[in-house]
């Protein structure tokens, strides 16, 4: 199996992995356009623990949330994510929250971005430990898009 993979296989390797004493790390989001804050993000979560899954919201979970994107498909966006050393799974989820993804592999640790409060954080109720990390201020993919918006039209 290789580092995307769908629930049912993902399930068997975090339980294979859990038998072995590894400490289980989820996060989830759009990472549509790959930046600095999720870079460093992704390896902070990676220190709580030794094993990060990341849950991508499909292209219809990030359309129901985000107004005009994905501006990358999903499959794009999980080799993207696939390829970062701190990642080691990466699973596409279809609904609006990942409740169900995480009460299926039952992670250690729950992290989110320090956009989130502890107790807002989805899944929170099911994971041992709960973390929400620093943000980095001025840095989204939102502002990305913006700049590129400008760019365009100063080009015009």
């Amino acid at each position: 199996m290789g580092k995307t993979a769908d629930r049912n296989l993902l399930k068997e390797s975090l339980e294979r992995l859990r038998s072995e004493g590894k400490k289980i790390v989820f996060t989830n989001g759009c990472f549509d356009i790959i930046h600095i804050g999720h870079t460093r993000y992704l390896s902070h979560a990676k220190t709580l623990g030794d094993v990060l899954v990341v849950g991508l919201n499909s292209d219809k979970s990030v359309s129901a949330i985000k107004s005009g994107r994905p501006v990358n498909p999903q499959e794009q966006r999980a080799e993207v994510l696939s390829s970062l050393e701190m990642v080691d799974y990466v699973t596409i989820f279809d609904e609006d929250t990942p409740y169900e993804l995480i009460k299926l592999i039952q992670p250690d640790v729950l992290v989110k971005g320090g956009d989130w409060k502890k107790e807002e954080i989805v899944g929170s109720d099911i994971a041992k430990e709960t973390f929400s990390l620093p943000y980095v201020r001025g840095v989204s993919t939102t502002r990305i898009i913006g700049k590129i918006r400008k760019l365009q039209g100063k080009s015009e």
